[in-house]
């Protein structure tokens, strides 16, 4: 089963260059180019994996980062960011109990595909439940 995972970035040639490296090195992999309609995408299909930048128009990353964990914790999460002040939104978002980890841009190719590789190393029986359940617990 190949692993699902979604690219949001409001830059398009960010977001679709990280796609088409995830797709060569054999996921399945979609682009976003806003949390607003990366979230209802998520309730359909069920993403593996989430890489997403922090600093965007209307919802930040972390703000949806932490939507889509809430709904979807085996949901693996990626954030990604060029920007100083990015520290401080993380820091809110641990004290809510949600810790992301960062890559700073521009992101490594080969550090992107092995933080990905650690964090769905769950098994495949887990994820296609966690995937297919509707009685997911909010």
């Amino acid at each position: 089963m190949r692993r699902l995972i979604f690219v949001v970035d409001d830059e398009t040639i960010i977001a679709d260059t990280l796609c088409a490296i995830l797709r060569c090195s054999g996921y399945d992999a979609q682009a976003f180019y806003d949390a607003e309609t990366t979230l209802p995408a998520c309730e359909y299909q069920r993403p593996d994996f989430v890489i997403s930048d922090v600093s965007m128009p209307g919802m930040n990353g972390v703000a949806m980062a932490m939507q889509i964990k809430g709904r979807f914790p085996a949901c693996g999460v990626l954030l990604v960011s060029g920007h100083a002040g990015t520290l401080d939104v993380l820091e809110s978002a641990r004290e809510k109990g949600y810790d992301f980890e960062l890559l700073t841009k521009p992101v490594s190719p080969k550090d992107l595909l092995a933080k990905i590789e650690i964090s769905i190393r769950r098994p495949v029986e887990s994820a296609a439940y966690l995937r297919d359940s509707d009685t997911m617990a909010i």
